[in-house]
């Protein structure tokens, strides 16, 4: 086992590693801007040390001085969290060159699912279900209305590198397609430092539905149950779910299987994604992996029981997964739904500034990731998210009632948030019957009656408030 690791990361998966390291036994060494001095996770590890300034290139992405830290720190290991470095191949080869393990999977893993095109190709040819489309990056508008007509429309064109939403355009014809071709391109190179995109057939009205894996360095590939995250803003999830309430057994099982397949085809190693859509007539398709843990992964962990961080490490370190197939019991049904700094209200505009005062809500089955606390500062230069609140119920009746509960005693002074939408959405009748997909947050948001239900949600907190 490691007896040091350094954390390269920040926020609240730098706090959740900390605390698995330090259940472990093993020394946590944070790192951060200068502008995340105060911090939590600065103050919760065993050591820290300063790399850089507040902008993320200067510092949590500035490779070389990770690696510094490390060398002087004198640490066995890195784990990356989410974001950030967690997919970047190069920064594992230097980890590897420099004789420190990399939580994670290795750079061949992350470099085969890091092109999404390469990556679909990948999984064709290992017989996984992939979206009719092209095998390989579309070069020309020409090639793209080729392969449009062939498919029909509509189609997606998606950049080859990165994620997050940019690079993504859905065409419904030829005029959309090169405008699209044109749009999506120009937006992955300026993010990606690549043009290079795909093209796919479009599924309307499909879900969005992911299968956590875990493989160890001796072959093992386990599969830990599915989330649904098809409530999405700009193709970032907002709420995840597991089980997904409208998979059948029969799917679930095919769904873990494949899932398992793509990994063992890649020679996968620590935890992953394999993300899928499901479309309104139950076939599902491989969309893409992701090479790292998710900001979602404690859904997983409530309806499992087990620690998907602490595994990586112990995966990492060499041994052998904890648990096989058979011996992965789920139980209950877990929701997670996501504190942004943003107003709902105004198109969900950043909403940074001082947490004035912070109540997060508590009792049986909720459970919250955050790194914030009273008089923190939501910064500017990073990702929005203030909080994670998970909850588990017996069943989904039950987790929905008891998230629209701990919503209601979550109290953030300062900042707007994506309360209000959330507890919105825990009311809504399409939601409690399981009958959403990618769609239905666009189509919560333009009949009016999301803002609406996000009035009367205010409403009632100030009128609570006041007695």
């Amino acid at each position: 086992m490691f007896n040091r690791i350094l954390i390269a990361n920040r926020g609240e998966i730098a706090l959740r590693i900390i605390r698995a390291c330090r259940e472990m036994g093993v020394k946590s060494i944070a790192i951060y801007s200068d502008v995340d001095e105060h911090s939590l996770h600065v103050q919760m590890a065993d050591e820290a040390i300063c790399i850089g300034p507040a902008p993320a290139t200067e510092s949590y992405l500035k490779i070389a001085n990770i690696i510094s830290a490390a060398e002087v720190a004198d640490v066995d290991a890195i784990h990356p969290g989410y974001g950030f470095l967690s997919e970047n191949a190069h920064f594992v080869q230097i980890c590897e060159s420099c004789n420190i393990k990399f939580i994670g999977p290795t750079s061949d893993n992350i470099k085969k699912m890091g092109d999404k095109a390469a990556a679909r190709e990948t999984m064709r040819k290992c017989g996984v279900p992939t979206i009719p489309g092209s095998q390989a990056i579309v070069k020309t508008q020409e090639e793209a209305l080729d392969i449009a007509h062939s498919v029909g429309y509509p189609v997606l064109i998606k950049a080859a590198a990165g994620g997050g939403g940019k690079g993504l355009r859905v065409a419904h014809n030829d005029v959309s397609l090169v405008q699209g071709f044109i749009m999506a391109s120009a937006e992955a190179e300026r993010a990606f430092g690549r043009g290079d995109v795909y093209i796919e057939k479009f599924l309307d009205n499909a879900r969005h539905v992911e299968i956590q894996i875990m493989a160890d360095h001796y072959g093992n590939v386990v599969h830990l149950g599915e989330r649904d995250c098809s409530i999405q803003r700009r193709h970032q999830k907002l709420l995840e779910e597991s089980p997904c309430p409208v998979l059948t057994a029969d799917q679930r099982k095919r769904m873990g299987r494949f899932a398992v397949k793509a990994a063992e085809c890649i020679g996968y190693r620590n935890a992953g994604t394999i993300e899928f859509l499901l479309d309104a007539k139950g076939n599902f398709y491989f969309m893409e992996m992701n090479t790292r843990i998710q900001v979602e992964h404690p859904v997983t962990e409530m309806v499992t029981g087990i620690d998907l961080v602490k595994e990586q490490i112990r995966v990492a370190a060499g041994e052998r997964l904890s648990f096989d197939q058979k011996s992965v019991n789920f139980s209950g049904h877990a929701i997670e739904w996501r504190v942004n700094a943003e107003d709902p209200f105004h198109n969900f505009s950043p909403s940074p500034g001082r947490v004035e005062w912070l109540h997060f809500p508590g009792g049986l089955g909720v459970r919250v990731d955050s790194a914030v606390y009273n008089g923190y500062e939501i910064l500017p230069h990073y990702d929005s998210m203030i909080a994670k609140i998970i909850v588990r119920g017996d069943n989904r009746e039950e987790a929905i009632n008891r998230m629209s509960r701990a919503l209601g005693e979550c109290l953030i002074d300062g900042p707007k948030t994506t309360i209000p939408l959330g507890q919105a959405i825990m009311n809504d009748s399409l939601f409690r019957r399981g009958r959403y997909n990618t769609s239905f947050l666009d189509n919560f948001l333009k009949d009016g009656l999301g803002l609406v239900a996000m009035s009367d949600f205010n409403q009632w907190r100030a009128g609570d408030e006041r007695s």
